[in-house]
C-alpha cells in the first residue's frame, strides 16, 4: 500500500544534471511519478564550488537562483517534480573538527533552511515530509524550519567510511540519525549498524532501472562501438573504478585468462589504481560511458563483472549495477564482499572469495549459458525495480 498525495522535501546527496543519476534523484522521480508533491533539494555548492565551476553550464543554470533573483525552483518534465536550488554555502571542511566547526555549520544549516521556509511560505505548505537523502554533512537543516516536518526520515546509503567525508560526516550522521523519526538503509548491515543506535531503522535495498537495462536484449540495438577494437570476450564492468575494486585479484584472474579482454567503462580514481595494472595488456580502462549508452555497453559484454574487495564495511555496499546487469540478461560474476546479495539472487550469481574461482566462474558462465538462464536473469531483475523500491520506502512512511 503507498501513501498518496504527500508533500515531500528530499535533500538529495546527488545534483540533478549529474551525469549519472544518484539514488536521491531516482527516489524523488517515484514519489513525483506516485503523485507525491517533491521538492528535490539539489546537493549544494560551496562558494568554492561556485568559483571553481562559474563557466560551466552546471554553474549556469543555477546562476539566478544563487543571486536570489528567484526563489530557487526549477520545473522539469516530470508532474509534481520540482529542483530547489540553494544559495552557495560556506566552505568549511577544512576546518578540524570541534566547537568553531559546528557552529559555523549551522550558518549553512540555516541557509538551507531559509529557502526551504520561502517555499513552505510560498506554497502555503502546512504538512510535509522531509528526507534526508545521505546528505550527513548538514545534519542540522530542520531545526531552523518554521514549519516542522510531520515526518523527519534519514536515508542511509552507504557507510561513512572515505576519509574526507569521515573527516566531519561520523559525527554528523549520528546526530542526524538520532534526529530522525526514521531511518531506511539500503543494506541489510547498514540496517543492524543502525538500529543500535535507532530503534525505527528499515531496510530498503537499491534497485536499477530494468527498463533501460533490458534495451540490451534488442536484437536490433548495436553494440557500443567503442568496445568494438577488443578482443572477444569481453569481461566487462561499468561504474567508478575506485577503492572497492579488488586490483590484486583483477590482476591474476586477468593473468589467468590471456584470451579475453577485461574492459572497464567509467570514471577512473587514478589514486586507488597500482601501477601494475597498466602493464596488463588484457585490461582496458575506456573512460566514462555516457548512462543512456548503458544498454549498448552491455550488450557488448560477454560476462559482467563486480570484483570488488572484501574489507571491514564491505557489506554495506549494494551495487545498483547488479540488477542492471541482471536485466539485460547477462551472466554476473561477482566476488564475495557482501553475502546478503545471495539472499537476492540466489544460484543465479556466483559470490567468489578467490582469484581461481572468480576464473572458473566467468569460464563456467561463457561455456554454459542458456536462453533459460538468461530468462531468468531478466525476471529476477524485474522484480527489483525503482518502482517497487519506492513503494516499500512509501509503506514504512505510512506506517510511521
Amino acid at each position: 500500500m503507498q501513501a498518496k498525495n504527500k508533500t515531500i522535501f528530499l535533500f538529495g546527496y546527488g545534483r540533478y544534471d549529474h551525469l549519472y543519476e544518484s539514488v536521491s534523484f531516482i527516489l524523488a522521480k517515484e514519489f513525483a511519478k506516485n503523485n507525491h508533491t517533491v521538492y528535490y533539494i539539489d546537493y549544494p555548492f560551496t562558494t568554492r564550488d561556485a568559483m571553481r565551476l562559474k563557466n560551466t553550464e552546471s554553474y549556469k543554470v543555477r546562476k539566478d537562483a544563487f543571486e536570489g533573483k528567484n526563489d530557487g525552483i526549477l520545473s522539469t518534465s516530470i508532474p509534481n517534480l520540482n529542483i530547489l536550488i540553494v544559495p552557495p554555502l560556506y566552505s568549511l571542511h577544512f576546518l578540524p573538527e570541534g566547537k568553531i566547526y559546528r557552529t559555523l555549520l549551522r550558518l549553512n544549516d540555516k541557509k538551507i533552511a531559509e529557502r526551504i521556509n520561502k517555499i513552505i511560505a510560498r506554497d502555503n505548505i502546512r504538512d510535509y515530509i522531509f528526507i534526508n537523502s545521505w546528505v550527513f554533512h548538514y545534519p542540522n537543516v530542520t531545526q531552523y524550519l518554521h514549519i516542522k516536518p510531520s515526518l523527519k526520515i534519514y536515508h542511509c546509503i552507504d557507510p561513512v567510511i572515505m576519509p574526507y567525508d569521515a573527516k566531519h560526516g561520523v559525527i554528523s550522521e549520528d546526530i542526524l540519525v538520532k534526529d530522525s523519526d526514521l531511518v531506511v538503509c539500503t543494506s541489510q548491515k547498514l540496517c543492524d549498524e543502525k538500529k543500535k543506535v535507532h530503534p525505527k531503522t528499515f531496510f530498503v535495498s537499491n534497485a536499477a532501472d530494468i527498463k533501460h537495462s533490458i534495451l540490451a536484449t534488442d536484437k536490433n540495438l548495436p553494440e557500443y562501438e567503442g568496445l568494438a577494437q577488443f578482443k572477444k570476450p569481453i569481461i566487462g564492468y561499468f561504474g567508478n573504478i575506485e577503492k572497492r575494486i579488488d586490483y590484486a585479484m583483477l590482476r591474476d584472474v586477468a593473468l589467468m585468462n590471456k584470451d579475453k579482454s577485461f574492459v572497464f567503462a567509467g570514471p577512473v580514481e587514478k589514486e586507488y589504481v597500482p601501477g601494475y595494472i597498466d602493464s596488463i595488456d588484457n585490461i582496458h580502462f575506456i573512460g566514462r560511458i555516457p548512462y543512456a549508452q548503458l544498454p549498448n555497453v552491455l550488450k557488448t559484454f560477454d560476462v559482467a563483472i563486480i570484483p570488488f574487495r572484501r574489507y571491514e564495511d564491505s557489506a554495506t555496499v549494494f551495487p545498483m549495477k547488479l540488477f542492471e546487469y541482471l536485466g539485460s540478461g547477462k551472466p554476473v560474476v561477482a566476488t564475495d564482499f557482501n553475502l546478503d546479495l545471495k539472499n537476492f539472487t540466489g544460484e543465479l550469481v556466483p559470490y567468489c572469495s578467490t582469484a581461481e574461482e572468480f576464473s572458473a566462474s566467468i569460464n563456467n558462465a561463457l561455456h554454459n549459458d542458456t536462453g533459460e538462464l538468461r530468462q531468468a536473469r531478466i525476471d529476477l531483475a524485474c522484480q527489483h525495480t525503482w518502482e517497487s523500491r519506492a513503494a516499500a520506502f512509501e509503506e514504512i512512511m505510512m506506517n510511521a
